[in-house]
Order: C-alpha cells, then sequence, then structure tokens
C-alpha cells in the first residue's frame, strides 16, 4: 500500500522499533513455552498500558480499569506459581514465560505509540507506515539467525506467506485502522479477547495442553477482557 512507504521518520522508527521487538519476542517466547502462556503473558499489556497512557496520551485512567488490571495482575501472577514441566513443543517453560511477559510490555508501547502519533494532527507518520518499518527491522534483527537457509518446500513457502499477509499485514491493517477511534487501554483490553482461540486450536492441531495455573491464569486476563469490553 502507498501509505506503507512513506513517511519513515524517526517518530515511526521508535514506535516501529517496538512493534519489532514485540513480534522477535513473541515468536521466541512460542519456542520456548505453551503457546497459550506465550499469548496469556503478552495480553498484560493493558496492564502497562495503565502507566503509559497518562504519561504519553494524555489519557484518564478510570477506577475501573484500575480494578479490572488487578485481576490482570493476579492472572498474571498465576503463571509463576506453577512449574510446568518441560516437552517437545515448550522445552524452555520458565524463560519463554519471562520472554512473553517483555512481549507484553513492548507490545503496550505499540499500542500507546500507534495511538499517539494518530492522536497529533500534524503528524505525517501512518499506522501502516510504522508496521511496514517494524517488520523491515524484525527482518533485519532475525536474519543472521536464519541463515543457511538448506531447504524450503511448497508447504514452508505457503505457510510463510499466509503468516505475512494473513497474520500480520491484515490483523495490524485492522488495529492501526481501529486504534485511531478507542482510548489504548481500551484497545490493549479489547485486544485480549485473541487469548480465547489459542489454546483451542493449539490443543486440536498439536495436542498442547496448558497447566492448571496457566488455565486459572488465562481465565482471569479473559473475564477482565470482557468486562472492559462491556464497560461503557
Amino acid at each position: 500500500m502507498p501509505s506503507a512507504r512513506r513517511n519513515w521518520t524517526l517518530r515511526a522508527a521508535g514506535v516501529a522499533l517496538s512493534y519489532a521487538l514485540t513480534l522477535v519476542l513473541f515468536v521466541t517466547a512460542n519456542k520456548l513455552t505453551t503457546a497459550a502462556n506465550a499469548i496469556f503473558l503478552q495480553s498484560t499489556a493493558p496492564l502497562y498500558l495503565l502507566v503509559l497512557s497518562p504519561l504519553i496520551l494524555k489519557e484518564r485512567v478510570r477506577r475501573s480499569d484500575v480494578g479490572l488490571m488487578a485481576v490482570v495482575l493476579c492472572g498474571l501472577l498465576c503463571f509463576f506459581i506453577g512449574r510446568e514441566p518441560a516437552r517437545s513443543t515448550a522445552p524452555n517453560p520458565s524463560l519463554g514465560n519471562l520472554v512473553a511477559l517483555a512481549s507484553g510490555f513492548t507490545y503496550a508501547f505499540t499500542i500507546a505509540g500507534l495511538r499517539w502519533m494518530e492522536a497529533r494532527p500534524e503528524a505525517r507518520e501512518t499506522s501502516m507506515s510504522t508496521v511496514a518499518l517494524g517488520n523491515v527491522m524484525a527482518f533485519l534483527m532475525c536474519f543472521p539467525w536464519a541463515l543457511p537457509v538448506q531447504h524450503a518446500g511448497i508447504a514452508d513457502v505457503a505457510a510463510i506467506l499466509y503468516l505475512g499477509v494473513i497474520q500480520i499485514a491484515l490483523a495490524y491493517f485492522l488495529l492501526g485502522a481501529g486504534v485511531r477511534h478507542i482510548p489504548a487501554v481500551e484497545a490493549g483490553t479489547l485486544l485480549l479477547a485473541e487469548p480465547a482461540f489459542n489454546p483451542v486450536w493449539t490443543w486440536l492441531l498439536h495436542g498442547e495442553r496448558p497447566g492448571p495455573w496457566a488455565i486459572a491464569g488465562g481465565t482471569l486476563i479473559l473475564l477482565a477482557s470482557a468486562a472492559r469490553a462491556r464497560m461503557p
């Protein structure tokens, strides 16, 4: 898209770096811990937005937001109470959980940054140009570890194209369009609906079952998300 190729400014680069780190950290977390843990812990982004929104966006945080984020914090703690055993799809759950938690922090900066740029009347940057630049950064970060490419079949190429076009490009096009119209805390909380489907798909496709503490923590996070989404 033309807007994705224009206005790669320093402001856009700062937000793009946060977005690139989110991508790299989240994928790394998925390689180390269960998919459910990775997505649930990344979904703690609204917790950090309680601090970032007043500082960066000058948006007022409501008392109800603080209460719901307390529930999210309790859900977060559940992931670090129980110790999950290593398995083929999650060889290092403890480290993966920490990496996923870091991805939630950078994700919060991404949401706040996108809204900050869109809210500035004189802004030349667009969400699409920032996302495009962020993907270039993520590519450059990971490229040295992708070599050498030993083989790439049709299925591999198809999976990469699907992830690039649908899972990344289309998803963040919709995110960029949405954050123009709602506060950052609400945007981050509404996006918590995504983890509801993650454990189901990983169980159906890979037979991966999250531990009981992870289920309890994820349930608390999703309940807080549902409650926030229903609030005016």
